[in-house]
């Protein structure tokens, strides 16, 4: 029956299917440390999650294992010549968003294993697993010293999903880690967020600082934010396992339009309906038109020119308060920048 739904789950689309034990994950104590400590920010589900994050048997009682799936959402379509005030948008965000893609598929993956007398659970990244731990326990990979799961066909390319089953699967064995003394992860990072080996502060981390964060900036990382309006993929880029990695057969995956055709200041011309439009089916809709401008004002801030100003103007008027008040500093920015001449 295992091989039977690994055929099934590839044909789906799923390019991995590992196997673990239901059982606690591997570093549930360094979890709780890393909430304890603070380094989560703001994000106060995970501390709310922690008793069923760290027992899955509080998910699903009786679950004997968790399938774990990854899907491959790799192109290159990027690799071309930027202007200037282009934005960049992290590489899982170009297409549609990858929890509606996947949880199609994840329901179809359930109702076979309803047939065969299963009881599931389904997951996408926001349910209450620690998805990378669970899919280094089912040697689906390993975890980088970013953190992130490292794969050596897909590098770190792979979206996540988990199905705890009430099944009694044979599980699969770990892979072995093969960082070795690579620490490029580390030394990519433009904020220092990875504090050491598999030691992350979300409260410095560009992806949480754009997206998860809902207030203003910290000026101390507006700067080293640089041109990244969404997100961040500087410590996954940097991993020399992405030399194997593979173009993903997904085309919801695909890079909209947007993504490389738009200048930032482009973006700052969008009311709500618009961003609502332009964005829908998108990742990006999750930080809503405010969250989305405050983190494009930035970037113009950082890398905008002289006719990049009207539209920064206008933004420093608008009735949202945090896009006002960043598009204000991108503009002080942006003239210190200018000779002294052309002011």
């Amino acid at each position: 029956m295992k091989e039977e739904f690994a055929r099934f789950a590839h044909q789906l689309g799923f390019d991995v299917c590992r196997i673990a034990a239901c059982v606690a994950p591997p570093h549930a104590a360094e979890f709780r440390a890393w909430l304890a400590d603070g380094r989560a920010g703001e994000m106060a589900w995970l501390a709310r999650n922690e008793p069923r994050r760290t027992d899955p048997q509080q998910v699903l009682p009786g679950a004997r294992s968790v399938i774990v799936l990854g899907m491959n959402y790799w192109n290159d379509e990027g690799r071309m010549t930027k202007a200037e005030t282009r934005g960049r948008i992290a590489h899982y965000a170009w297409g549609d968003d990858y929890h509606e893609v996947i949880e199609k598929k994840l329901r179809t993956l359930d109702e076979w294993l309803v047939t065969r007398g299963g009881r599931q659970r389904c997951y996408v990244d926001t349910g209450p697993v620690l998805e990378r731990d669970m899919a280094a326990l089912a040697g689906a990979g390993w975890q980088g010293k970013s953190t992130m799961l490292i794969h050596p066909k897909f590098g770190t390319w792979l979206f996540l999903a988990e199905i705890l089953t009430t099944l009694d699967f044979a599980p699969d064995p770990p892979m072995a880690d093969h960082c070795g003394k690579c620490t490029r992860c580390i030394t990519a990072c433009p904020t220092a967020a990875i504090t050491a080996p598999r030691q992350l502060d979300a409260r410095r981390c560009i992806s949480y600082l754009t997206i998860e964060n809902k207030g203003a900036i910290p000026e101390e990382f507006r700067a080293a934010m640089g041109d990244r309006i969404y997100g961040c993929d500087d410590c996954l880029t940097a991993c020399p396992w992405n030399r194997f990695a593979q173009t993903s057969h997904e085309s919801a995956f695909a890079a909209r339009e947007y993504v490389h055709g738009w200048l930032l200041r482009d973006f700052l011309a969008l009311d709500d309906e618009g961003f609502r439009r332009l964005f829908r089916k998108s990742p990006i809709k999750r930080i809503k038109r405010r969250g989305f401008l405050r983190n494009v004002c930035v970037a113009l801030g950082n890398i905008g020119a002289r006719e990049d100003l009207p539209a920064l103007e206008k933004a420093a008027h608008d009735p949202e308060p945090l896009i006002a008040e960043h598009a204000q500093w991108a503009i002080a920015r942006l003239r210190a920048r200018e000779p002294s001449g052309a002011r």
